[in-house]
């Protein structure tokens, strides 16, 4: 695809991922880009802003439509850790699967020819045995509301995608991180800043994250490549790092000392399950990996950025104060 006169819609354009998309879109010079905003905002002259409801089955996307080539769809309701809702899975499908696939659906009705979703790992599921990593054509397996609402929006674009001339792809990336991101990632840095002693030092885990740079640049590339049309990607750096490692790693970006302690991996989870930490023991203590080969067998794509330089990149600014 000629990628010169054609109209990318962004939705999710406010969030950690699509703010970083958006200024690539516009830094590449060759989009016509429109992104969908809840609420008026401030925009560059080059983005043409149009606002929407919230995302649901009944959001009319018309407007944000006109004239559009390409949607990269952002927009979800997030993994929450402690979700208060009463029914969290209803709420999960509200917006991330009907919300999803009403806008596919009007976009396929506005002959848009390629939609680029971004998914979950979790569709895959939450762990996987040390060296045994998901694949991209793996069995789903999601064990949360929030995962089978991602797989239930695939099934949904697949169906979409058979019935229509809308090319679909799917980018499932893990944990993402960058500047400014939040969540998990952004508490474990507070602790290395801070310079406490953590019990991690003896986690021989394995773990795939992606780069915030190198999940835009597979989405971007996925975008135009023909042979991304209607097929399933899992984003990675191509790199698995232990716990203790990474947090290693954190460490030497901000230019301070891990201070890790050799607890025995088994006497943590003891411990976090006597806590009713079962949950967060797994994501410090139990392995996820991802294995990006397709990317590079089918795309010719490879990570912009090593581990080391992307968690370089999130700390770069901390260090000019």
């Amino acid at each position: 695809m000629n990628l010169k006169q054609q109209r990318v819609l962004l939705t999710g354009a406010t969030g950690f991922v699509g703010s970083a998309l958006q200024q690539r879109l516009l830094a590449d010079g060759q989009y016509d880009l429109t992104i969908a905003v809840r609420r008026a905002l401030n925009t560059p002259s080059a983005v043409r802003t149009v606002q929407v409801a919230d995302l649901t089955a009944e959001t009319d996307w018309a407007d944000a439509l006109q004239g559009v080539d390409l949607v990269i769809h952002a927009a979800a309701r997030a993994h929450i850790m402690r979700d208060e809702v009463a029914d969290p899975l209803a709420e999960y499908r509200k917006v991330n699967v009907d919300g999803t696939l009403s806008l596919a659906r009007q976009a396929a009705a506005a002959g848009v020819k390629r939609f680029v979703f971004v998914s979950s790992i979790k569709v895959n599921g939450e762990r996987t045995a040390l060296n045994q990593p998901f694949f991209a054509d793996d069995q789903p397996a999601p064990e949360d509301a929030y995962g089978l609402s991602k797989l239930e929006a695939e099934q949904g674009l697949w169906e979409i995608a058979k019935e229509t001339d809308l090319e679909v792809v799917i980018i499932r990336p893990p944990l993402v991180y960058g500047p400014n991101v939040k969540g998990n990632f952004a508490s474990m840095n507070m602790l290395v800043a801070k310079g406490l002693p953590l019990p991690l030092g003896a986690i021989h885990n394995k773990r795939s994250l992606v780069a915030l740079d190198n999940l835009i640049d597979l989405i971007v590339t996925c975008l135009a490549h023909p042979a991304a049309a209607n097929q399933v990607f899992l984003a990675g750096d191509g790199e698995d790092l232990s716990t203790s490692d990474l947090l290693r790693g954190v460490a030497q970006a901000m230019g301070k000392p891990a201070r890790l302690l050799p607890i025995p991996a088994g006497l943590l989870q003891l411990g976090a399950t006597m806590l009713g930490k079962k949950a967060m023991a797994q994501r410090l203590l139990g392995s996820l990996q991802v294995d990006i080969s397709k990317n590079r067998e089918l795309l010719g794509w490879q990570p912009l950025l090593t581990v080391a330089q992307g968690l370089a990149c999130c700390f770069v600014s901390e260090k000019k104060l």
